[in-house]
């Protein structure tokens, strides 16, 4: 039976390509040669006491030179012209050394809201090439909690002379950032503006973060001059597409944390010995690794899912997006706890990266929805009743 057979259904979309392309392992190899080059524990662990919100030197090489940045701006405007699938690939490696860089929520969710107000701008196609040249840091000035699905209320307003009145808290990748793009409600309904984090009438004020490597901040906006990038029409829009992006692609840096983690734990339960023997030769704990290298090979078939959807602009995207976050984000945090716990006492000190990735696990867990927000969206796209009671 064919797909345009009766009782055939729909035309079906390309299968899922869930393997790792030649490309993209040489991407991958690139990426992580940097990061153990720049990037080892004791600099980030270092960095996250500097007061800086994110290490520039190793933005500017992995943005800039090595031109990751662009990887989803179409080449036209300046970019690589690349796909989901291969950010997907470097956020695995940035969540594998818990790099402090704000690749997700530049590269990733200021480019895709840029993307979503149409390429017929000059000031979207200015910002785009700042963006994809690693010349320019962005940041999508919601909080870092909201869900694809849930277009975040205006909390800033558009004055009668265009300048911006308002405030939006939990913003990542604020700090450090060089253009805001801000959702705002204006005279004619809702629009997506752009702000100049160095314009007057503009207070970036750090907040506590759970997580040192991914700080958040409050934006105050007190008449701040903007530029209005997309309308009633397109803003929304924009903004929900960079939501769904984020949310698909953090599941690929939850991944990579996940196997960083489980992967840092075999090595040390088969380096430590007790009673003569090496505790990870115990049947208990043998147990409770091959659990949780079950649980990270379904977690990465869920975000490679996610990544390829969002490649080809499916649409299953929503959904393959839900699976991956309600599972990667669990995951993640699983792993990274038991990271901790089989460490024993040293998985409890500041010198030992441990902590460092259970704070990103933690963090992300609650970043772009949690996984029971991710779940209860499944439940609807699937027809499923809530349970009674």
């Amino acid at each position: 039976m064919t797909a345009t057979e009766p009782g055939a259904g729909a035309p079906t979309a390309a299968a899922a390509d869930l393997l790792y392309s030649e490309a993209e392992n040489d991407l991958r190899s690139a990426v992580r040669s940097l990061l153990t080059d720049r990037c080892d524990p004791a600099a980030v662990i270092a960095g996250t006491e500097s007061g800086r919100p994110y290490d520039a030197d190793l933005w500017r090489a992995l943005a800039a030179d090595m031109g990751t940045a662009g990887l989803l701006v179409p080449e036209k405007l300046g970019g690589q012209g690349a796909t989901a699938r291969e950010a997907a690939v470097v956020l695995e490696e940035l969540g594998r050394s818990a790099a402090p860089v704000p690749y997700l929520t530049s590269a990733v969710l200021a480019v895709e809201a840029l993307l979503g107000c149409g390429p017929d701008s000059a000031d979207v196609t200015e910002l785009l090439a700042g963006l994809a040249a690693g010349r320019t840091v962005g940041a999508l000035a919601v909080p870092m909690s909201t869900a694809p699905g849930a277009t975040p209320p205006a909390t800033v307003r558009v004055g009668e002379d265009g300048t911006l009145e308002g405030r939006a808290g939990s913003v990542a990748g604020a700090a450090g950032a060089d253009v805001l793009l801000v959702p705002a409600q204006g005279p004619d309904g809702y629009g997506l503006h752009a702000v100049e984090t160095a314009a007057p009438g503009i207070a970036v004020a750090p907040q506590v973060s759970f997580d040192p490597t991914r700080p958040v901040a409050e934006v105050t906006l007190t008449g701040a001059p903007a530029r209005r990038l997309a309308g009633p029409d397109a803003a929304g829009a924009a903004v929900e597409r960079a939501l769904l992006a984020g949310a698909g692609l953090l599941a690929s840096e939850q991944l990579g944390l996940a196997e960083w983690c489980l992967a840092e734990t075999v090595s040390h339960t088969g380096e430590r010995h007790q009673f003569n023997r090496p505790v990870g030769s115990f049947q208990a704990l043998k147990h409770r690794l091959a659990r949780l290298w079950l649980e990270i090979v379904s977690a990465r078939a869920a975000a490679r899912y996610a990544a390829d959807c969002l490649a080809q602009e499916s649409p299953d995207a929503p959904v393959a997006v839900a699976v991956a976050q309600a599972t990667c984000a669990t995951t993640a945090v699983h792993a990274a706890e038991e990271c901790v716990q089989l460490h024993g006492g040293i998985g409890m000190t500041w010198e030992h990266p441990a902590h460092l990735y259970l704070k990103r696990a933690k963090s992300a867990e609650i970043a772009l929805g949690t996984p029971g927000r991710h779940r209860s969206y499944l439940a609807v796209a699937a027809d499923l009743p809530a349970p009674l009671g």
